[in-house]
C-alpha cells in the first residue's frame, strides 16, 4: 500500500491510475491498523487491479486528510477513473468494500 501526503501525490496517483482505494488512518488508530493488511489482501485475492494508497492523518497526512474533510477514522475512500465512487467511514466492513468494488470493477476491467 503506498503512502500519500499530500493532494498532488493523490491527484497524480489517480490520474494515473484507472481504480485507486484511499485508506484514511492512524497510528493510534486501532482499527486502522487491522484494516490496513485486511484491505491489501481483499485487493489482492479480488481486485488486483485496484492501486491502494494510505493516508496517515495522525502524521504527515494531516493536511491531506483536512482537505479531504476527514473528520473521523478510519474512512475508505474508492476512486474509478478519477471520480470519487463512494466512501466508507467510522463503521462499515469488509464485506460493504467488495460489493462496492465488484461492479464497477467488473465493469471496467471485464472480470471480477
Amino acid at each position: 500500500m503506498l503512502c500519500v501526503t499530500s493532494q498532488p501525490q493523490l491527484d497524480a496517483l489517480l490520474a494515473s491510475h484507472p481504480a485507486v482505494l484511499v485508506l484514511y488512518g492512524g497510528q493510534t488508530c486501532g482499527v486502522c491498523q487491522v484494516l490496513k493488511p485486511r484491505l491489501q489482501q481483499l485487493l489482492a485475492e479480488h481486485f488486483p487491479r485496484v492501486q491502494a494508497c494510505y493516508v496517515d492523518c495522525q502524521a504527515d497526512g494531516s493536511g491531506l486528510c483536512a482537505q479531504q474533510q476527514i473528520m473521523a477514522l478510519p474512512v475508505v475512500q474508492i476512486w474509478f477513473e478519477g471520480s470519487r465512487f463512494t466512501e466508507f467511514f467510522k463503521v462499515f466492513s469488509l464485506a460493504d468494500i467488495k460489493a462496492a468494488l465488484a461492479r464497477p470493477y467488473g465493469l471496467l476491467f471485464g472480470d471480477t
